[in-house]
This record gives structure tokens, C-alpha cells and sequence, in this order.
């Protein structure tokens, strides 16, 4: 897994040097995440605490290759209660954590590429580490995983007529079940600032 990791992000990193680019930007953005399945349940609140950092490079003018870098965590106090992690059963309020590291090889197609507001779709494939603690009491349980992952999305930039544009996106992270970690998805929408490389 370790050597398909260094893989992906070999490739990542070395795509945009490998196409004559006019063009790529960077984009740093603000992450809303929703999560679902496994990870809905074990966290349904959403989360409020995320950052994507998005490196693109033009091959076209409607077309892009890079690499996204992200983060986000899940958090939620449980009430007083009786927990059962196999095979012990404990009382008490829990709290419980999971932070996610998606870090995907994208591809962009840019809808319309020559407006003030250019939408496009993306696909990332890479993997994704996730850190899930359950906290109660003084105990912890801590579990660890990298799973494959794959991100579609759709958004859009709205050019705001300086150095900077403005990004807006949704899209949805699945990270694939493991032996040590259950399927880990969510859905995140983020906007930040987009600073285009000549």
C-alpha cells in the first residue's frame, strides 16, 4: 500500500511537468463535510473544520491535471451512556474524533472556458489516511488506516476581475473499506480563492 501511495503522488507531482501547460493555478479553500455511511454513524454532525490546498495544470483550454491536498475532522460529544467496543462494555460520555487526509491525482474539464464564470468537472484518484479516536474516560481507541479513495466533484470559478478568482465546489470523498477501517465517505463543499499561474 505504501508503495502505491509514493506511486500516486510521484505521478501527481510530476503530470504537470510533463504537459506544455499555458496556463495552471493554485487554490487554497475553506471545508464543510457531511459524513455518510460508517462514518455517519459514528459522527453524525458535520463538519466545520477543513482546508484543501489545489494545484492545476493547463493542457488544454479546457482541460487540467494536479493534485489536491486536504483535511478535515469530525467531531462529536455523545451523551451518557453504555458503549460496547467488542468485547468490553463501558459507561460513560464519549467523544469522538476522525480526521481525514484525502491526497488525490485530479483531472479537471473546464465546461465553458472562456466566461467570467467557468464551471468544470473533476475526478480524483488516490488515497486517503484517516486517524479515528474514541475518547471515554481515560481511554482511548485509536484506529489508523489508508484506504484507497476517489472524489468526484463539480464546481465552478467566478472571475473576480483582480489577481485572485473565486472557486466553489461539492464533491464527495469515498475512501474503499480495509481490513483495519470501514468505508469512510463524505460529501464536502468548499469555496475559497483560486491564483492563477502564467
Amino acid at each position: 500500500m505504501k508503495k502505491t501511495i509514493f506511486f500516486i503522488l510521484v505521478i501527481g507531482l510530476a503530470i504537470p511537468g510533463l504537459v506544455k501547460a499555458q496556463s495552471g493555478y493554485t487554490s487554497f479553500q475553506y471545508v464543510m463535510g457531511f459524513g455518510v455511511g460508517d462514518l455517519g454513524d459514528y459522527i453524525s454532525k458535520a463538519s466545520f473544520r477543513g482546508a484543501t490546498f489545489d494545484y492545476q495544470k493547463e493542457f488544454s483550454p479546457k482541460a487540467s491535471m494536479g493534485l489536491e491536498l486536504s483535511w478535515s475532522t469530525f467531531y462529536e460529544k455523545m451523551e451518557y451512556g453504555t458503549y460496547t467496543v467488542e468485547p468490553y462494555s463501558l459507561s460513560g460520555i464519549q467523544y469522538r474524533y476522525s480526521n481525514m487526509f484525502p491526497m488525490l491525482a485530479t483531472a479537471e474539464y473546464y465546461l465553458i472556458s472562456d466566461a467570467a464564470i467557468k464551471p468544470y468537472i473533476n475526478l480524483g484518484i488516490g488515497t486517503m489516511y484517516t486517524i479515528r479516536n474514541t475518547d471515554m474516560g481515560t481511554w482511548t481507541l485509536e484506529e489508523k488506516a489508508w484506504q484507497f479513495a476517489l472524489k468526484p466533484e463539480i464546481g465552478l470559478i467566478y472571475d473576480l476581475g483582480g489577481n485572485a478568482d473565486l472557486k466553489l465546489e461539492a464533491k464527495y470523498y469515498t475512501g474503499i473499506k480495509t481490513s483495519k477501517l470501514e468505508t469512510q465517505s463524505f460529501f464536502a463543499i468548499s469555496t475559497g480563492l483560486v491564483f492563477f499561474i502564467y
